[in-house]
Parts: C-alpha cells; structure tokens; sequence
C-alpha cells in the first residue's frame, strides 16, 4: 500500500537528530557516507518525501497515537553513492497527517 494525506518530514526531525552526531544510535555518519550533512538537509528530506509517496509501505504496529508503518528504499545521496535503508512513518489518528519517524540502515 502507498501512504496517502498528508506526509510530514519535520525539519528538526533531520537537523537535531539524523544529521547531528549522537553517542548512541547515531545515523549521521551513515548518511554521510551519501554526502548528506547540515549543510543540504533539505534535499536528505526530499528523498525521505519521495520514499513515502512513491515506495510500498508495511503495516508495523498499532498504538493508541496511529499506525505505524515501515518502507524500504534508496536514498540517492549528493556525492552518487546510494544508501539502503527502512524508513519508519506513523499515519496519527488524530490528523489525517503521516509523520516520518526515523531510518536505518539495511
């Protein structure tokens, strides 16, 4: 199934977590590795966007907040290289807006 509505990637979602440097579960170094950094999250985040509306997305779990989902996919980095990784989303009850939660590597 695709997502529909209303997809979100926040802003600090990439700049103050995926791009900052962590000491536990840190992912800016991987997406380094693609040439993704502070300086062009912006397009970290399109890719992100386009993974939701244009890949298939798998029922995970269900809480009392939303649905989560997870998608599959590459991102195409600025530098050439290509990553694979599972992208976490959740469609809230609450709104018809689904919001991407986190990635990683496959």
């Amino acid at each position: 199934m695709k997502l529909l509505g209303d997809i979100v990637v926040a802003d600090e979602k990439l700049t103050h977590y995926l791009l900052t440097w962590r000491p536990v579960s840190d992912k800016s170094k991987f997406l380094l590795i693609a040439g993704y950094n502070q300086d062009n999250w912006q397009l970290l985040q399109k890719e992100i966007k386009e993974l939701a509306e244009n890949c298939e997305a798998l029922f995970q779990d269900e809480d009392e907040y939303g649905v989560f989902y997870s998608i599959a996919g590459l991102l195409h980095g600025p530098n050439g290289i290509t990553l694979l990784v599972r992208t976490v989303w959740m469609k809230e009850h609450s709104r018809n807006q689904t919001r991407f939660i986190t990635l990683y590597p496959l």
